[in-house]
């Protein structure tokens, strides 16, 4: 009876330690995705034709992990410089990173009731850690026209209502952060959003200008190597070779005897 409960602990601490090893491995939990582009619309104008387009400069952690375009020339709407779109992982860490510029922005959307709004560049950025998930946008050379100013990197969510005669037509959100139902973070720089159904609308739609978004962190250490190599070792010395060594002995007194 002692030979057979002392196997059975011998196993029991083997188990779980194999347990511990196989729990931290890294096809238990994939590590963390991210994307960014520079410019996507989607408008119904009054008057004219819907227009739907993008994103421009697509990139994704999967690949293509860095993309670029010359530049969006929308009539009426929007035109841009050049865009550039990166989103990388770091398999050791488990991080995430994914950024989107957009140079030389104009936006003549609103052009009619604001004068005009444009920028010299449009940036948002996000990371994310094993301490969690940031996003940060940058707006260099930001003129609003009549509508006032906004900080060069202004807090999340800053909110600008665009009205005609005192009505609400349209609203702009800049350094936009949405947290995500499986955890990840998108930032948009600038989102617009036309709101339709009120007097004075010019249309429906959104128009979002650099996008970036990443998260939530994966896996950390990879077990196959390196510092998680070492740590599943370890938990092996310290649990699974003096409880078989427990067995073996007692193995060799029930044989003396």
């Amino acid at each position: 009876m002692r030979v057979r409960m002392t196997r059975r602990a011998a196993v029991a601490g083997l188990v779980a330690v194999a347990a511990l090893v196989v729990g931290a491995a890294p096809a238990s939990a994939a590590p963390g995705d991210a994307s960014a582009y520079g410019v996507k619309l989607d408008l119904s104008l009054l008057g004219s034709d819907a227009v739907s387009a993008g994103p421009f400069a697509a990139a994704d952690a999967n690949g293509p992990t860095s993309n670029t375009f010359v530049g969006v020339d929308l009539p009426d709407i929007l035109r841009t410089g050049v865009i550039n779109a990166s989103a990388s992982r770091n398999d050791d860490t488990g991080g995430v990173h994914s950024r989107a510029s957009t140079a030389d922005v104009r936006l003549d959307l609103l052009q009619s009731i604001t004068g005009g709004v444009s920028a010299e560049l449009v940036e948002a950025e996000c990371d994310a850690t094993q301490t969690g998930v940031t996003g940060k946008s940058k707006l260099v050379g930001l003129d609003l026209g009549r509508l006032g100013t906004v900080d060069t990197e202004p807090a999340p969510n800053t909110t600008v209502d665009v009205d005609l005669l005192g009505v609400d037509i349209a609203k702009i959100v800049f350094n936009e952060q949405i947290r995500n139902a499986d955890g990840s973070l998108t930032v948009n720089a600038i989102h617009i959003t036309l709101l339709g159904g009120v007097l004075g609308s010019i249309g429906t739609g959104d128009l979002v200008v650099s996008s970036a978004t990443c998260g939530p962190a994966g896996l950390p250490i990879p077990m196959a190597s390196g510092e998680g190599l070492w740590i599943g070792l370890g938990l092996l010395a310290l649990f699974g070779i003096p409880v078989a060594a427990v067995a073996l002995r007692r193995r060799h007194d029930l044989r003396a005897v």
